[in-house]
């Protein structure tokens, strides 16, 4: 049995994330019968609080599950087993999705990357342009690719099927983007924005969310795949009435209503800047550490999440279990091609400075503990930014 292990964990992943006290409060509390008034009343505030998070004015849809069932429920309701699809493989997600659409029949026509940036607009727009019989139905895009902490840019990616005149659903991923930058679903005329609430959201796993515009709606009533609890439609009445035709996951909802009511209070833009001033925080100290990020395009910046390279030869897993043991910090890992070559630092959701600064401490001793070869100063590298930027 492992000794006991004074203070708290520090939960340093980019999601799950750290969960406010007033929501952990706030699921707290007994179940209510999720066909009465009370229930009603809380279902059309977390819509309509979501509603400027994610930039629109129409469906927002709760689904209690992962953000995969998100993705799942995007596939379903607007393509057939066959129909083609564009997807650019920024990353791990990127890759997850794209099997996730070869598994439906989907066919796929990926755009590769090197995983160290976003989306190429220039390279869909090319595609789509030459796609004159307009068999692509979809162009799907991950907005931060939490694998490798490479934003891409949504406004140039509509830019660029709107210059190719085509009429594809543009779908994207924001599960690790919502709640820690500006996403304008209606602005961009995205079609499907798909996210779930355990990351800049701040509240537990269990719940995922999608934004719908009236042409994915139309394309779903036309066609789509045979679904069920993954329809649609009965979303559409949820958002007139606050009841869901599942048994919806009360708790969790009351504790997205917290996070909201924070988000809110904080104010959107601030959060944002907030999380922005964490992001070059982060980075700079991994620079005064001597270390590579594995994001190369300074304009793809994630916010929520920064992916550090370890030197050749090094093993940022090894480096992640001696932080875990000789410090109680959990950091995430490198997925996919970039497995244990990647260390992940989160910064995204109810976060401090002091707890910010406290994280980057840990893994500068971790570096140290696990003879990762590094240059003293990131710390305080990071520490003089904060402190000019508060």
């Amino acid at each position: 049995m492992n000794a006991f292990v004074p203070g708290r964990h520090v939960l340093q992943t980019p999601g799950p994330t750290n969960l406010p006290e007033r929501v952990l409060r706030a699921m707290d509390r007994n179940a209510i019968n999720h066909r009465g008034p009370e229930f009603g009343r809380l279902g059309l505030s977390v819509i309509g609080k979501l509603r400027p998070v994610f930039g629109t004015e129409g469906l927002v849809g709760i689904y209690p599950s992962s953000g995969t069932g998100a993705w799942e429920a995007a596939f379903a309701n607007t393509l057939r087993e066959g129909e083609r699809i564009l997807i650019s493989r920024t990353g791990q997600f990127a890759h997850l999705w794209e099997e996730m659409a070869r598994r439906f029949g989907l066919d796929v026509v990926a755009l590769e990357t090197d995983w160290r940036r976003g989306a190429d607009p220039a390279a869909i727009g090319e595609m789509l342009a030459e796609d004159r019989e307009h068999r692509i139905k979809a162009v799907c895009v991950v907005h931060s690719e939490t694998s490798t902490s490479c934003l891409s840019d949504i406004g140039a990616v509509r830019a660029a099927i709107d210059a190719a005149a085509h009429p594809a659903l543009l779908m994207v991923d924001a599960i690790s983007s919502l709640g820690c930058i500006a996403y304008r679903h209606d602005a961009w005329r995205v079609d499907v924005t798909v996210a779930g609430s355990q990351k800049g959201l701040m509240t537990p796993p269990g719940l995922a969310f999608t934004a719908v515009s009236e042409k994915a709606l139309a394309a779903a009533r036309a066609g789509g795949a045979r679904r069920s609890y993954w329809d649609w439609e009965p979303l559409v009445r949820a958002n007139e009435t606050g009841f869901f035709p599942y048994t919806p996951a009360i708790n969790l909802l009351w504790a997205l209503e917290a996070a909201l009511e924070q988000l809110a209070e904080e104010g959107l833009d601030a959060v944002y800047a907030r999380h922005q001033r964490y992001a070059e925080a982060t980075r700079r100290a991994a620079a005064g550490w001597g270390l590579e990020l594995q994001c190369q395009d300074p304009a793809a910046y994630a916010p929520g999440v920064t992916a550090i390279r370890v030197p050749e030869g090094h093993s940022a897993d090894r480096l992640r279990a001696v932080i875990l043991e000789r410090f109680d910090m959990s950091l995430g890992n490198g997925l996919g091609r970039v497995e244990d070559r990647v260390f992940r630092i989160g910064h995204m959701g109810d976060l401090g400075v002091l707890q910010l600064t406290g994280a980057l401490t840990g893994v500068e001793m971790g570096l140290a503990a696990a003879g990762i070869p590094r240059q003293p100063g990131g710390v305080l590298a990071a520490m003089r930014f904060l402190t000019q930027a508060s």
